[in-house]
């Protein structure tokens, strides 16, 4: 199993110069996890840089995955986990939903670099063109 978290899906969906690396879990949607507290941050992120519409449509991309709701188990796992490594709760949420389905955690999120189970490419720049 695979879950690609917020950093990447965006990534994917501007295609970013890490967009090639998230493609193969992304596209592979019957081995694709996809925690609801993603859904959260892409579709808030998406309609701030671009439009509602293109915010669903992203939302809607992602759903072709399995989607796993924060439940009270989860929450629980979620707190522990977060505190014992000190991560934001979003980030928290994410690596237990991964943990608790045995799947491979993809990111560009350096919160996650160093964790097990995780595969990380690190962000990239774009360079900016000459003017």
């Amino acid at each position: 199993m695979n879950l690609v978290d917020s950093s990447a899906w965006l990534e994917f969906f501007a295609d970013g110069p890490n967009a090639g690396f998230f493609a193969p879990p992304i596209l592979d949607t019957r081995s694709l996890l996809v925690p609801s507290i993603c859904l959260v941050e892409v579709f808030r992120r998406v309609r701030a840089q671009r439009d509602e519409p293109s915010a669903l449509e992203a939302v809607a991309v992602m759903q072709q995955g399995r989607v796993i709701a924060l439940d009270a188990s989860l929450a629980v796992f979620a707190g522990r986990l977060g505190a014992e490594l000190r991560l934001p709760l979003a980030d928290s949420i994410v690596l237990a939903t991964a943990r608790m389905h045995d799947a491979i955690l993809w990111t560009q999120d350096a919160d996650f670099q160093r964790i097990p189970g995780v595969k990380f490419k690190p962000k990239r720049d774009v360079p900016a063109s000459p003017t």
